[in-house]
């Protein structure tokens, strides 16, 4: 399949499908509890067959047009992902949403990886806003949201049971014509 290069530094974003369960499983083990701070992802994969199941999931997603599952590589080893957990495009509207185990981070891969997606949604699949689902207490995930130029729309409170705790859950998006104008004002997306 095909890889998009995001740099110099050999990270790149590449389709994540049922083929690549081991690796997916190895990701998810070497950072779950780091992964699963905020959200579920993941939680099921516990043996290569449910990981499996998981990637096959969005796979069937794929096929369907409603939903798309990309890794982000680091130095040819899967560190984390990038994902359109809803995508319709009859009413062009999609939701983007990130992993990264600690391998990953501090090296801009989700804010680099979103760009990709995000360009592609708009510029190709003619989507009109790309939506960014994040809990208040993920501050790494607010700043993806904020680096890419997203409003912050508001809060849904306590909207998340998760872990025994009911979390806020912010929403951010980017229509196409802000995401347009940010990119031909400044050559690229931060604003």
């Amino acid at each position: 399949m095909y890889a998009i290069s995001l740099g110099d530094d050999g990270a790149e974003l590449r389709p994540l499908e049922p083929w690549h369960a081991e690796e997916f499983l190895a990701h998810l083990n070497r950072g779950r509890e780091f992964i699963n701070r905020h959200i579920a992802f993941g939680a099921d994969a516990t043996d290569v067959d449910s990981a499996r199941a998981v990637l096959q999931s969005y796979a069937d997603k794929r096929a369907a047009d409603s939903g798309f599952l990309h890794g982000l590589w680091r130095e040819g080893k899967l560190v984390g992902g990038l994902l359109f957990r809803v995508f319709d495009a009859a009413r062009g509207i999609c939701e983007l949403g990130c992993r990264l185990e600690p391998a990953g981070t501090g090296r801009g891969l989700v804010t680099r990886g979103a760009r990709v997606l995000v360009d592609w949604a708009f510029d190709e699949r003619g989507m009109h806003r790309v939506e960014w689902h994040v809990s208040s207490a993920n501050e790494a995930g607010i700043n993806v949201a904020r680096r890419l130029g997203m409003t912050r729309e508001g809060v849904l409170r306590e909207s998340h049971p998760y872990r025994g705790v009911r979390q806020d859950i912010e929403i951010w998006s980017v229509l196409a014509p802000e995401w347009r104008a940010a990119r031909a004002h400044t050559g690229h997306h931060d604003r």
